[in-house]
């Protein structure tokens, strides 16, 4: 043991790929909890193949997932991998560009075979020359598949259940690697195979020998150490998803308004796991109907919300466009509904494991006649809670339905997160209809916010009718009045313009008299806060400004932005964000800088497109 080397640094990417049925996911997911646990930051990249039922062994169905940890605040997955766990040639030939020069690569020689080699498209028998992997690349073979079946000898299971346990035996060696407690491993694999007593068991040895054999070989690179993050606050922490953190926002704020959440819903990828999540919540008075199709999911969610609950429905692009017509609806009824949109790569049904910001455009505009609504995009997983909670809050208040825009890097991603206190968070508070009113109707409303007054159907003295045909301003009653109708639109845009008395000021990182403001919304803000910190940090004077609300802005956004000169607004789609700020800030001269790869930027590739700008 003395003679092992053990490398200290603030922070390590470590990539995981292999097959899509190789357990990547898991063992990347139980590899991040661990290291939350024990107080490290992170943030993952879950990257699922494209493909749902590839040939085993091809590029189509790799399936990866990738973790930095450190002990400074983390804002992105990494661009290069210290470490890469290639479970096949396939996994490495997709992966190998994401390796660091002087990196490592821990590989399952016995799935190294020829004919391996060729279902993944090699010509040669060496695939480490064929890929011109750099010589200061550290290759470790490992026999990860004689190893896992030697380890399960006697165990009664399988052959193919026993290759099931291999990605055991590399999280084993990985945790051995970077001085991962193993009993943190083996209490996440009890409680997720808790109902499968010989799979618990089989994955529980073959976890401690993938340990013993890295303890006890001493492989020839050093261990790691990545000490718990000086940054992070005193509180309980745990690793979360972007998609469980939406959950739970919504249960929070049901909670704090006193509500009872429903959700109607379609399951659709990368959204079905908010719904999942939800409907293990029945303890919490959660109800969840999991629908036949997107337009009963919402429409089932604003029949919630006319009968007093907090109403939520959530999908992916194109459920959201199947959904247009029913928020319309819930737009002329005006009533609350939050609907989030875990938005995935390309048109129709596209590529729904990849992640892009591609329906901002819908959201604000992708309905028929002036539907004017809210829409928000969280930053962060972590901040899928806050966010959700805020949309929920805006909802309940101002009775306008909330397009919430996740997408599937934040949805599936992970990152630290503070367990909130309940009495911490802001208060809601429904725009009920007085009791002391009389006279009430649909479109009554309070006049200084615009907002309608809500009547839950059975208070007494408070009968109304509801619909989607367009209503008198004073009477509730249908009309078709002109000049009635122009002065709804008016309302309810003037309603939803509003909510800025909600949202806080657009903050700027950095200098106000920086050279470069690089401007992002959603999703990008790790990544450009990575890139812009790098570049401060390096004597750039670069600053950033970030966006979680859009419609509305924050108030102050037209007088921060026209401060700067040079302007360059990064999106994951072919520039939706900046076409909206042209069309509400006329004469703000932007740059663009645009990806549509179903991947999320690179700090690499930001740094290189700033310092281009800047000459």
């Amino acid at each position: 043991m003395e003679n092992i080397r053990v490398k200290e640094l603030d922070n390590v990417v470590v990539l995981f790929a292999g097959d899509s049925g190789d357990g990547m996911q898991l063992t990347g997911t139980l590899f991040s909890n661990i290291s939350a646990e024990i107080g490290n930051e992170i943030s993952t990249f879950p990257d699922y193949p494209a493909e749902i039922r590839a040939p085993q062994g091809t590029v189509g169905g790799v399936s990866g997932f990738q973790v930095h940890i450190g002990s400074g605040k983390i804002y992105t997955p990494g661009d290069e991998a210290d470490v890469f766990v290639a479970m096949n040639p396939a996994a490495l030939k997709v992966n190998i560009h994401k390796v660091k020069k002087g990196g490592a690569i821990i590989y399952d020689e016995n799935s190294f075979l020829k004919s391996d080699l060729t279902k993944a498209g090699f010509i040669t028998d060496n695939p480490f020359t064929e890929l011109a992997v750099s010589e200061s690349t550290t290759l470790i073979p490992t026999q990860l598949t004689n190893l896992t079946q030697t380890s399960l000898e006697g165990f009664g299971l399988d052959n193919k259940d026993v290759l099931r346990c291999k990605n055991m035996f590399a999280l084993g060696l990985i945790c051995w690697l970077f001085n991962r407690p193993i009993d943190k491993a083996e209490q996440f694999i009890q409680q997720k195979f808790r109902k499968k007593p010989a799979v618990l068991q089989a994955n529980i040895k073959v976890l401690n020998d993938g340990f013993n054999y890295g303890n006890n070989l001493h492989l020839s690179i050093p261990t790691y150490s990545i000490e718990r993050s000086d940054q992070t606050p005193p509180g309980k922490y745990t690793s979360i998803s972007g998609n469980t953190a939406t959950a739970y926002g919504l249960i929070a704020a049901a909670e704090k308004a006193g509500l009872q959440l429903f959700l109607g819903s379609y399951p659709i990828t990368p959204a079905s796991d908010i719904m999942q999540e939800l409907a293990l919540r029945r303890d919490l008075g959660v109800k969840v109907v999991q629908c036949e199709d997107e337009i009963a999911g919402i429409t089932t969610a604003i029949g919630a919300s006319f009968a007093g609950c907090l109403a939520a429905t959530n999908t992916s692009g194109p459920g959201l466009a199947l959904k247009s017509e029913a928020i319309g609806l819930a737009v002329m009824a005006e009533l609350p509904l939050v609907v989030i949109d875990v938005m995935r790569g390309g048109p129709s049904t596209g590529m729904p494991t990849k992640t892009e910001q591609t329906d901002l455009l819908q959201a604000l505009h992708g309905r028929n006649g002036e539907s004017p609504v809210v829409v928000m995009a969280p930053g962060t997983p972590d901040d899928c809670f806050h966010y959700t909670f805020m949309a929920a809050k805006i909802a309940l208040e101002y009775m306008t339905p909330v397009i919430l825009l996740s997408d599937a890097f934040l949805g599936n991603g992970t990152s630290l997160w503070k367990l909130p206190k309940m009495a911490e968070l802001p208060e809601i508070k429904p725009n009920y209809v007085p009791a002391e009113m009389t006279g009430y109707n649909a479109t009554t409303r309070n006049e200084d916010t615009k907002v309608r007054y809500w009547a839950i159907p059975g208070t007494e003295g408070f009968n109304y009718r509801n619909g989607g045909l367009e209503k008198d301003y004073f009477k509730g009653g249908i009309s078709s009045d002109p000049l009635n109708h122009q002065k709804m639109v008016e309302t309810r845009a003037a309603k939803v313009k509003n909510v800025e008395r909600e949202i806080p000021d657009l903050e700027i990182f950095g200098n106000e008299n920086a050279d470069l403001l690089v401007v992002g919304w959603g999703s990008t803000r790790g990544h450009l806060m990575s890139t812009v910190d790098s570049m401060q940090k390096k004597g750039r004077n670069v600053a950033m400004a970030h966006f979680n609300y859009i419609n509305p802005l924050p108030k102050n956004t037209a007088e921060v932005l026209r401060k700067f000169k040079k302007m360059v607004v990064c999106e994951l789609n072919s520039g939706q964000f900046a076409a909206y700020l042209r069309a509400e800030i006329p004469g703000l001269n932007l740059i663009q800088y645009n990806k549509v790869q179903g991947q999320p930027f690179t700090v690499t590739e930001l740094e290189e497109q700033f310092e281009l700008i800047l000459k």
